[in-house]
């Protein structure tokens, strides 16, 4: 068994003493992530980079240089969770939510998770970028559902919620961040999960779209488990969430209610 991992058994058993009425569906304990540097010339310029996107610091060890992404992590998470990501850019949310999908592995402590967690994020996207837009949604639709029974209905939602109209025919690769980012939340939250992961993921657009993902993440929320949500809208964590975290250089500085949470980023910064 990976010695990172903590067993079912022991978690459980926590579980009872604790919180005899919750299901803790995500642990971590002293949970660090280091990510290699490379093709960076001058030690400067790593650290100004390292800060800029990750929030973590530059290390090195036995000549070899890496990246502190995540720091010392601990925290659990119960089943019907809805978690808040506080911080400013680069204080580690982006990384946490790529852990905890499974984009990333830890390097040291410990951590369970008994959910698939899907991840709504930067260049995380599931299809192929090759793809044009209308073949990425039939390629969903046939991993979901095994056959094309419905699709011609499911298309016509998503290309009419997502309102990319011509540019669903030219490849994904040649989208901004933004379109790319309707097509996967549209194509995500067409279906059902136990849990998702959202890095601002309906911060591009104009209002009307806006108020329609809002419109569209309350509905799918009703039938999803446990949610991930990092966002720098305050409007937005207080509606969808309950519990925060806030992050700092890669650490979870505070754990508590959305509102406490809050009040502790903006105390801090």
């Amino acid at each position: 068994m990976d010695s990172n991992k903590i067993s079912k058994d022991k978690l459980n058993n926590i579980m009872k003493d604790n919180y005899p009425n919750s299901k803790i569906v995500l642990e971590m304990r002293s949970v660090s992530l280091n990510i290699p540097v490379t093709k960076v010339k001058t030690k400067t310029l790593k650290n100004k980079l390292i800060q800029t996107f990750t929030g973590g610091v530059i290390k090195s060890k036995k000549g070899n240089s890496f990246i502190n992404a995540l720091n010392n992590i601990n925290c659990k998470v119960y089943e019907g969770d809805r978690v808040a990501l506080i911080g400013h850019n680069g204080a580690g949310k982006t990384t946490f939510l790529r852990l905890i999908s499974g984009i990333y592995s830890h390097t040291s402590g410990e951590l369970f998770k008994s959910i698939k967690i899907y991840p709504i994020i930067e260049k995380s996207f599931i299809t192929s970028l090759e793809l044009n837009g209308l073949t990425a949604i039939k390629a969903h639709y046939l991993q979901i559902n095994n056959s094309l029974k419905g699709f011609e209905d499911f298309c016509e939602e998503i290309v009419n919620f997502t309102g990319l109209g011509e540019f669903l025919k030219l490849p994904i690769k040649t989208y901004s961040e933004g379109m790319k980012a309707r097509l996967q939340f549209a194509l995500t939250t067409s279906g059902k999960h136990e849990s998702i992961a959202l890095d601002e993921g309906f911060a591009t657009g104009d209002k009307n779209f806006k108020i329609s993902a809002q419109e569209r993440l309350d509905s799918f929320l009703d039938n999803t488990g446990t949610f991930f949500f990092a966002s720098h809208s305050d409007e937005l964590l207080k509606r969808f969430c309950k519990k925060g975290f806030v992050f700092q250089k890669g650490s979870i500085s505070f754990q508590g209610n959305i509102n406490d949470a809050l009040d502790f980023y903006y105390e801090s910064k």
